[in-house]
């Protein structure tokens, strides 16, 4: 590894651990906010401040050790009693807090912060704390003993012992972490080799002479599926990797409407694939700012309402079979479907004769239709037209869901159903013209085989009934072929009594019936992402390489379900 590598790979580790440490200032600060007394949370202040100003030093990065220097000189001083916490005091270290945010993510991309105006305040806040005089009979120290102090501090990262305990020096031992930090882009490429070795060893066993018994290659394939979960189980991280981040969101969004909200965490234990994390971080974000900027009431209209003053936001996840179930919920006044209708009209999203027709349940379903809207005033949080269709379509891009509950006057209840990972999808192989496809078995509600008589045409579709339940039937043949003005021509072929396979999907409450030529097996399969110009494809996710060596397609439900809609091929979805 050349000397280039290497700084850059200490830059990855520095930026990692710096960043987890101003999260963690940031959640430390609005606990000590809620209580100015917590003892704990300004020791852990303090030592946090004091490493980032070691680490800092010794990268070379002498504006973050100044600032950081500089907080936890500041809560040295809190914690010796000498500084009161107050509205001022939190606004500068919050202030601060952003800065240093802002430096640290400065290395990634280079931009000018400045620093030298908070960091002055602080400063100030400090001298006017200590004794103006040094203490009798100890010398007084010269301005040029502390800058060579200063300097020998930020080269070696190094600050004066603590004087709290006289026995601190007799405890102090070196002590390694047992974790070692791997950059992603590491274990993606890892995790890709060994999707390769997984397509190899099928192709292998596929082509084989029928002379090998299938034990032959039961060692291989159990010790790559191993490797291959390994590996994955390596990218897994728990969600409160993410969700420790959001106290300081909902107590910046609170602070701006004037509210009082309290944050809850539940599940934050719960694992997922980092990737699927990082591409959701956004989404919770706006679903978060959304309960408080939309959801939460102002303190005095929760009071005549009989509800405690603060609100209450809780942001919890659990991991049922391969899934993650991420939910948040508040107990605000929940969304008025009426109030949807009156904005959706206005808007034009609907005509006044459908919105007599739809349900509440539908009617709710409208905020996720692109810059709908029902904030009143444009404000830093609500009302600028980017909507919960940016929540979807990130939901779509990674194969997720999202349900929506709401009581008026109660609350609103999101769920967010997601893969646990990735990198291995399970999906059913079908055939159709002769050509292999495989669908996500995370959609696959049934497979069935029914007869072409019992398949009815209406307005708005092929429909039929199995087990109690309506599907909405789409032969692939004929959205894949682009027949928009004659979606239903392959219908009109089969005979009345000849059988066809159906595979039921299930999105958004809706089912719809995919009619295939043959069913194959199921299977699990590494998915690769289509490339230009093929990834403009919305009825396509991905693709794959089977054990023949042949490609085989992944369908994107989401896509197909959109693609219906948009093209107007039939009203199956809105009926």
């Amino acid at each position: 590894m050349s000397e280039h590598e290497k700084d850059y790979e200490y830059q990855e580790i520095f930026l990692a651990e710096a960043l987890d440490n101003c999260a963690e200032i940031n959640r430390l600060l609005t606990v000590l906010e809620k209580n100015v007394n917590d003892g704990n949370a300004i020791q852990s202040l303090f030592r946090i401040t004091h490493t980032l100003k070691g680490n800092a030093a010794g990268m070379g990065y002498d504006k973050i050790t100044e600032l950081a220097h500089a907080m936890e000189d500041l809560f040295g001083e809190v914690r010796g009693g000498r500084i009161d916490l107050g509205g001022e005091i939190f606004a500068s270290v919050f202030k601060a807090a952003d800065v240093l945010g802002e430096l640290i993510e400065s290395i990634r991309t280079p931009k000018d912060v400045k620093f030298r105006g908070i960091k002055t305040k602080l400063d100030v806040l400090i001298k006017k704390a200590r004794p103006s005089q040094p203490a009798e009979g100890l010398p007084e120290t010269t301005e040029s003993d502390n800058a060579i102090s200063k300097h020998r501090d930020q080269q070696t990262g190094i600050g004066a012992p603590d004087d709290d305990d006289p026995n601190d020096c007799e405890s102090v031992s070196v002590n390694f972490s047992d974790l070692v930090q791997v950059p992603v882009r590491k274990l993606d490429n890892l995790l890709n080799l060994v999707g390769e070795l997984v397509i190899e060893r099928d192709r292998i066993i596929a082509n084989t002479n029928n002379n090998y018994s299938g034990n032959e290659f039961s060692r291989l394939s159990r010790i790559s599926s191993d490797l291959q979960y390994s590996v994955m189980d390596v990218r897994l991280v728990q969600v409160g990797f993410l969700f420790n981040k959001f106290h300081r969101i909902v107590r910046d969004a609170a602070t701006r409407e004037g509210k009082k909200v309290n944050l809850k965490l539940e599940g934050i234990e719960t694992e997922i694939d980092r990737n699927i994390l990082h591409v959701i971080s956004d989404t919770l974000i706006h679903l978060i700012r959304n309960a408080v900027g939309h959801g939460i009431e102002k303190p005095d209209v929760r009071t005549s309402k009989g509800k405690p003053e603060q609100g209450t936001v809780v942001l919890s996840a659990s991991s049922e079979s391969d899934t993650v179930v991420i939910c948040i919920k508040d107990d605000g006044s929940g969304i008025d479907p009426q109030t949807i209708k009156r904005a959706a009209i206005e808007k034009g999203v609907i005509s006044s004769q459908d919105a007599a027709q739809m349900s509440d349940r539908d009617l709710i379903k409208l905020i996720f239709e692109p810059g709908f809207s029902t904030a009143q005033e444009i404000t830093a949080i609500s009302g600028r037209g980017v909507g919960m269709d940016v929540v979807k379509k990130a939901l779509d891009s990674i194969g997720g869901t999202i349900q929506v509950q709401s009581m008026v006057g109660e609350g609103t209840f999101f769920t967010l159903s997601l893969p646990a990972s990735m990198a291995v999808k399970s999906t059913l192989l079908f055939e159709l013209d002769a050509q292999t496809y495989a669908i996500p078995l995370s959609y696959t509600e049934s497979v069935v085989s029914i007869y072409k008589s019992e398949i009815h045409k209406t307005a708005s579709g092929l429909l039929a009934v199995h087990a109690g339940k309506t599907i909405h039937i789409v032969f692939l043949t004929d959205l894949f072929n682009g027949n928009k003005g004659q979606a239903n021509s392959t219908f009109d072929k089969p005979h009345p009594e000849q059988k066809v396979e159906v595979v039921v999907t299930s999105i958004y409450e809706k089912r719809i019936g995919l009619v295939v030529d043959k069913l194959l097996q199921q299977k699990e399969i590494v998915e690769k992402p289509l490339r230009r110009p093929f990834d403009s494809i919305r009825l396509l996710s991905g693709v794959t390489i089977l054990g023949n060596g042949s490609v085989c397609l992944a369908l994107s439900i989401p896509g197909i379900a959109n693609t219906l809609v948009s093209n107007n091929i039939s009203k199956i979805i809105n009926h």
